[in-house]
């Protein structure tokens, strides 16, 4: 899974982030702010940052003379990075010094392909799109048929989000998008000082973040990762101009929360982008367009488990049993260790986040099982896209479902 900024028309998301917050409790939202003011992620400079070097890629763009070829070098790098990463890191080979050279070559050779990477990537996902008949919001009505926002998106290093849960219940009360090069120190730190204000938090790490222009996507992700990334990040801003997005964006700016229309934008989109990205592999990347081997079958189902503890802590925090719902989850933590998956901290700010997309195990919500379900009785693909688009509550999910049985 890809994690993601939650999207928003950029504008709005400038006046509640630079304005303090949203639905503000005065008190809680203030010793917030100190907390965070020293890591917050600058959204005006990033934007500076981004048109200046849009502006270098597009007065230094070149001919590719092979597209498909440049990208496949690029991820190759990409790959041939991480494995020096990982040896540098642990430190198998008295060499270091030669394994870091060799690494910054690497580097050097791949920050030289990016521009090219991400429009020619761009442009497939857009010929996709409209291949597909998906352009912009308002076709149906005016019949114009250009894609907007452009798709567009950089590869870089990418912001976290801080995110705030009650303590008695799983909720996203706030998410702040906080500087991408904190360390690990300074994470838990913040983490430790939201805590004392009598909530649940959890700095994540994103994949893609939808609410900036262009969208950021991570710049070490899989081909096939980045594609449906970059594709989901555009659809929330296509979204976003639709009325289910449009409510999406009431619920993040804290003035109409509605945690279920949360959750069907953001599997919406998954839904879409992953079809997309399957479309765009068998198009330009065939060798690539299988589905990925499956894990080794230890006989440990990771999903079942994470959805089981979910439901375990929904229980004890039902019943008001805020402590041992916090054990148990730690409890749980050190045992998914033992099986080989690292979750750095397990709480209510977790399936807060996580919870939000319909298909993670992590998520009790049916609404990924009924947007399927949909997905199954409309065709093409840009009339399912457009009739979950329209939508404006859970209710009006149910009902189409009832009405196309």
């Amino acid at each position: 899974m890809a994690l993601k900024l939650k999207p928003i028309v950029i504008i709005l998301l400038l006046v509640c982030l630079l304005g303090g917050g949203c639905a503000a409790v005065p008190d809680f939202d203030d010793n917030l702010g100190d907390i965070v003011k020293p890591y917050r992620f600058n959204f005006v400079k990033w934007e500076l940052w981004a048109f200046a070097y849009e502006t270098r890629q597009w007065l230094g763009g070149v001919e590719i003379d092979s597209p498909t070829d440049t990208v496949l070098e690029y991820f190759s790098l990409v790959g041939q990075m991480k494995a020096l990463e990982w040896q540098i890191a642990a430190n198998e080979t008295a060499d270091i010094a030669a394994l870091e050279a060799e690494l910054s070559e690497l580097e050097e050779q791949r920050a030289a392909l990016v521009g090219s990477v991400e429009q020619i990537i761009a442009d497939q996902i857009r010929e996709v799109l409209n291949e597909q008949g998906i352009f912009n919001p308002w076709d149906e009505c005016i019949g114009l048929r250009i894609t907007f926002p452009p798709v567009n998106f950089i590869m870089g290093e990418l912001p976290y989000l801080l995110v705030i849960s009650p303590r008695d219940r799983i909720e996203s009360l706030r998410e702040i998008a906080l500087r991408g090069d904190l360390t690990l120190e300074e994470i838990e730190s913040i983490e430790t000082d939201a805590d004392e204000l009598g909530v649940s938090s959890l700095v994540v790490a994103l994949g893609g973040a939808g609410a900036l222009y262009p969208t950021l996507v991570m710049d070490d992700a899989s081909l096939r990762s980045t594609i449906s990334i970059a594709a989901e990040e555009w659809l929330h801003q296509y979204l976003a101009l639709k009325p289910l997005g449009f409510r999406y964006v009431l619920d993040l700016l804290g003035i109409s929360r509605d945690y279920e229309i949360a959750t069907i934008n953001e599997t919406l989109a998954g839904i879409v982008s992953d079809e997309i990205g399957v479309l765009v592999l068998a198009k330009y990347y065939p060798d690539y367009a299988g589905s990925p081997p499956p894990p080794p079958d230890s006989g440990f189902d990771f999903n079942h488990e994470m959805r089981e503890i979910r439901i375990a802590v929904d229980a004890y925090l039902a019943d008001g049993e805020i402590e041992l719902a916090e054990e148990f989850m730690e409890e749980k933590r050190q045992y998914l260790l033992e099986m080989g998956y690292y979750i750095r901290k397990l709480n209510q700010a977790y399936f807060a986040f996580h919870g939000a997309y319909a298909d993670e195990p992590t998520s009790v919500s049916p609404i990924g099982v009924e947007l399927r379900a949909l997905r199954a009785q409309i065709d093409p693909l840009k009339e399912f896209l457009n009739t979950v688009a329209d939508m404006t509550s859970r209710q009006d999910l149910q009902e189409m479902i009832e009405s196309l049985e």
